[in-house]
């Protein structure tokens, strides 16, 4: 049970909350006890939270390029089970396979058999001891380990950092917790069809062109300004099946990369109609008119942060 408060903060209703999808009463905001879902580092909405990829700071040594992987799996046979896909958004975007040691859950007495792996752990270790900041050379210890680990436990939805402007939509995808995902992208833990579908449509994609970071022409995509500000629209479950249908269409292109699949240029018939389906019902759970602008979308979302910026004023001060 949690309660539901309204904008002035004076006011609340109880809600059952068991496996919802985000806030489905708009002016209302969720509360637990002294507890509150409103963070700076957490959406305004009770959706899912949004983590940075794991960071090796290894100097490339818990990293096996699609070049050299067939050979160090001859060489090291015994490392196979340990090697993981690794995602970040230049391997996402353009389907490169590049893979990683992830040795979390191996044993000191398998690591000393595998002799390859055991001399990479120790120079990742020279490294980090070699390094001014002292948090890296405190993790020296623990050498074998990505520096940073926030890999989900669960299938989750990878945001590439970085996105080529000229793309209508960033192209994100679920992925299971066996692949990786580096720093240079995001995951979304136990997301849903309604989660991808908001995520993917042309409103939050006006959302993200107007408030985003770039580097060079590139959309640089931000957890904290883009994802935690956002104002999700109430649980629509037509939603739930345009989405679905996008990753359906997208099936049908298995040797296709995404960067071919949302070139402008030729992104395929099918697909394109997938998102304009997808666009249309994201449009309907937040009411929007037929002919609404981007610009227009941009001054809805920038009203519904500021008054989302009060009721933090409300519960916290200023």
């Amino acid at each position: 049970m949690i309660k539901l408060f309204d904008a002035s903060g004076s006011g609340y209703i109880e809600a059952e909350v068991k496996d919802f999808y985000c806030n489905d009463f708009p002016i209302y905001f969720a509360k637990t006890g002294k507890d509150s879902y409103l963070r700076d580092f957490q959406p305004f909405y009770t959706v899912p939270i949004i983590n940075n990829g794991s960071t090796p700071v290894d100097n490339g040594n818990l990293i096996i390029e699609a070049a050299d992987y067939y050979e160090f799996i001859a060489r090291e046979p015994k490392a196979k089970k340990y090697i993981r896909p690794f995602k970040g958004s230049r391997e996402f975007i353009h389907k490169l396979p590049r893979y990683c040691l992830w040795l979390v859950d191996c044993p000191p007495n398998e690591l000393k058999k595998m002799p390859l792996v055991y001399k990479r752990v120790q120079a990742i270790r020279d490294f980090r001891l070699k390094s001014p900041k002292a948090a890296t050379r405190k993790n020296a210890d623990t050498s074998w380990l990505f520096q940073e680990i926030r890999q989900p436990k669960t299938d989750y939805i990878l945001i590439p950092l970085l996105s080529s402007e000229r793309r209508k939509y960033i192209p994100m995808d679920f992925m299971d917790s066996n692949t990786i995902v580096s720093n240079l992208a995001f995951s979304i833990p136990n997301a849903m069809y309604f989660h991808f579908g908001v995520l993917t449509s042309l409103p939050h994609m006006a959302w993200m062109r107007a408030i985003c970071g770039r580097l060079k022409s590139d959309y640089r995509y931000s957890a904290s300004i883009v994802y935690n500000n956002f104002a999700w629209p109430p649980f629509y479950r037509e939603i739930e099946r345009t989405a679905a249908q996008i990753l359906a269409v997208r099936e049908k292109y298995p040797d296709a990369s995404f960067a071919d699949l949302y070139d402008p240029l030729i992104m395929p018939k099918d697909l394109r109609r997938a998102h304009e389906l997808n666009d249309k019902a994201v449009m309907e759970a937040y009411d929007f008119p037929k002919n609404i602008t981007e610009q227009q979308m941009v001054n809805f979302f920038m009203k519904m942060y500021k008054n989302l910026l009060n009721l933090r004023e409300i519960f916290y001060g200023k």
